[in-house]
This record gives C-alpha cells, structure tokens and sequence, in this order.
C-alpha cells in the first residue's frame, strides 16, 4: 500500500492555507506543522490583519506548534510552507530547532539564502516541492495588486 502522506500531500494543505490568505488579501503564504504524519498547526500570513510584521504564517505555525506540544523546541517536527522562509522566519526555526523544513518556491529577492540567514545545522530542508503552484500563487496576488 502505497503511503499517502507525501510531501505533496502536505504542501497542498500548506497551499490552502496561502489561498485562504489571498481571500484575505494577505501575502498568499501558508504553513502546516507536521509531526507523525499528523497535522498540529496550520497557519497563513497574518500581517495586514494583524498590523503586525511580525505575523507571518511560519511564526504562526511555530508558536501553534509548541503551544500544541508544550515546549519551544519542535523536535521530530517538520514545517511546511508555500514560500522560502524569510530571514526573520529562519531565525525563529533556528532557535526552535526544528527537524525538517519542506517549502515550495524560492524567494529570490528576501529568502533566508539570499539574505544571509540559516537555519539549524541539523535542520533537514528539502526544496522545490510544488514549486510551480506556490510561485503562481504569489505571482496572481502581486499582478492583482499591481492592476
């Protein structure tokens, strides 16, 4: 029998969360917090809603995450997420420790890489997974925006 539980099956729960941003005229970023095959987080941008720039989905995730868990670390953890962390994002999954970051598409212009940042060195990150979808999400929200 074949497993179900890809990271395909995750990213496209992540990609609902971005699209339910989008309706919200948010960035359309989202994030899931897996662990065992079991979703314990989930969450999209919340920036515009919040006034907060702080608000992004992965730091909604994260916080999600441990308060489900009941500490700060997200051992044996794995996040998923629509768009390359940011460099703020990437400080905070540095410091939870997190096990496996899996995203979408590349943020040339402010992802972690381009900026300088990094994650944990035990951190496992696999990239590029439904990448085309996740990019033209991003792209309809700036071309809406922009006219």
């Amino acid at each position: 029998m074949d497993n179900i539980f890809t990271h395909e099956y995750f990213m496209k729960k992540a990609l609902q969360e971005a699209q339910e941003a989008f309706t919200r005229g948010e960035i359309p970023v989202g994030a899931i917090v897996v662990v065992d095959n079991r979703v314990i987080a989930k969450s999209h941008n919340l920036t515009e809603l919040l006034n907060d720039v702080t608000a992004h989905a992965e730091m909604q995730a994260v916080t999600a995450a441990a308060n489900f868990l009941g500490g700060k670390y997200l051992a044996n953890c794995t996040l998923y997420v629509t768009l390359e962390p940011c460099q703020m994002c990437a400080g905070a999954l540095y410091w939870s420790q997190i096990t496996r970051v899996v995203y979408g598409a590349a943020d040339e212009h402010r992802g972690y890489r381009t900026m300088g940042g990094k994650l944990h060195p035990k951190t496992e990150i696999v990239t590029g997974i439904m990448e085309q979808e996740c990019a033209a999400l991003v792209k309809d929200f700036f071309k809406q925006r922009r006219g």
